[in-house]
């Protein structure tokens, strides 16, 4: 095989020697040149013709909107993405996704490590034999399924996005989005073996599920899919980084510090890490993570005990949603704490404990600066500048739709 690949290539060359040597003027196209690209008789025309200008032509990248069975996941009960919504997407993915790093990975940055597919999928992906949703999938790195496109609430102007709608979208589409284009970039250039090494003995390829937040933060992995393997892990923590709402930041690191505690030096950190995340109104006595309560959690199999924290203003946190397997029973024994503030909570209530067991908030810092200095020494790019220019934009999105966005109607 070898041999007749060079064979092949040596003659490719001479023929295109020889085609070069003479001045022959060019004939036509022995291809239909005369259809157009898209069909002006389509009911989905006027929309298949923005497609084309915004993502095929800039960046030869494809939106499947229509439901496209061969391509679905064959494993799931689908249904397609509602036409108006996959519009109001696209014009999402175009804004906050692909503008964003135009701006600060230069206008070649997409067209060479863009997604070449979107596939839009209108249901939820729900798996009854794991108790799992999938949120989205990338094919070879080239192709990305984005799932329950039917959930986004469709942007009116008597009714524009609230801070909850985007939190929603964020959840459903652009953590995906960002988490599966992670992917893309690691495997065009490898990530540091020293993440993987961070939490070498907790990743958790088949029970990952089983785990709820409060565990997984004290673990050291901003989320439960991150702890199921350190690829994962890796594009886990790029992906909450850009798009995690504040709220749930600082969720994350209560959670993270309660249980285990910290070592010395990351109080310090912990607060250098608020700030990059630009976390604003911080001292804010009105916000969710100055006015907590920790609760004692006892898991009996294992006889361990975790600080859970209520009265929350996201409900992944309340007591109710502890995702736990048949052998584990949960007890909120007793109240640990109640605070009023966050400083407080950090420099009185946690334990600096400089132990080996001692994980949680210690790994995550470790990987986050792994995780950026990889962004930035291998695509120039700032994971915290990713992060603010899309919270801009996620703030300004109704005046975007407003004045951007044409929904169209079948023709």
């Amino acid at each position: 095989m070898k041999k007749l690949f060079k064979i092949f290539l040596a003659a490719g060359i001479c023929i295109m020697t020889a085609s070069c040597g003479n001045n022959d003027d060019f004939t036509e196209s022995i291809f239909d040149t005369t259809t157009p690209v898209v069909d002006p008789d389509a009911s989905t025309a006027p929309f298949d013709q923005w497609l084309y200008e915004n993502f095929v032509v800039p960046y030869n990248t494809e939106i499947q909107y229509k439901f496209n069975l061969t391509a679905s996941n064959m494993n799931f009960q689908l249904a397609p993405a509602d036409y108006k919504k996959s519009q109001l997407l696209a014009h999402y993915i175009k804004y906050l996704f692909y503008d964003v790093y135009n701006l600060y990975g230069g206008e070649d940055f997409m067209k060479q490590y863009g997604p070449r597919i979107f596939h839009f999928i209108g249901s939820s992906a729900y798996s009854p034999t794991t108790g799992t949703e999938t949120q989205g999938y990338a094919s070879a790195g080239v192709k990305i399924t984005l799932i329950n496109v039917n959930n986004m609430k469709f942007w009116k102007e008597d009714s524009p996005y609230t801070a909850t709608d985007m939190e929603s979208l964020n959840k459903d589409q652009f953590h995906v989005m960002h988490h599966e284009f992670s992917h893309i970039l690691h495997q065009t250039k490898s990530y540091p073996v020293s993440f993987g090494q961070v939490t070498p003995g907790t990743y958790a390829p088949r029970d990952w599920q089983e785990r709820d937040s409060v565990l997984s933060h004290s673990l050291g992995y901003l989320t439960q899919y991150g702890s199921s393997a350190n690829y994962e892990d890796f594009v886990e923590t790029l992906s909450c980084t850009i798009t995690d709402t504040d709220v749930r930041w600082m969720n994350t690191i209560i959670d993270a510090c309660a249980n285990g505690g910290v070592k010395d030096g990351d109080k310090e950190q912990i607060y250098e890490l608020i700030e990059n995340l630009g976390i604003e109104d911080f001292d804010n006595p009105n916000k969710a993570w100055n006015n907590f309560k920790l609760y004692e959690e006892e898991e009996q199999d294992e006889n361990t005990k975790l600080w859970s924290a209520t009265g929350r203003k996201i409900p992944s946190f309340h007591v109710s949603d502890a995702k736990l397997n048949a052998t584990t029973t949960v007890r909120y024994t007793s109240v640990a704490g109640t605070f009023t503030s966050f400083r407080n909570f950090l420099d009185n209530w946690v334990e600096v404990n400089n132990t080996e067991d001692t994980a949680g908030i210690n790994a995550i810092l470790k990987k986050i600066d792994i995780a950026k200095k990889w962004y930035t020494e291998n695509w120039g790019l700032d994971m915290y500048v990713i992060r603010e220019e899309v919270r801009k934009r996620q703030n300004n999105i109704n005046t975007y739709t407003k004045d951007n966005v044409t929904i169209y109607d079948y023709q």
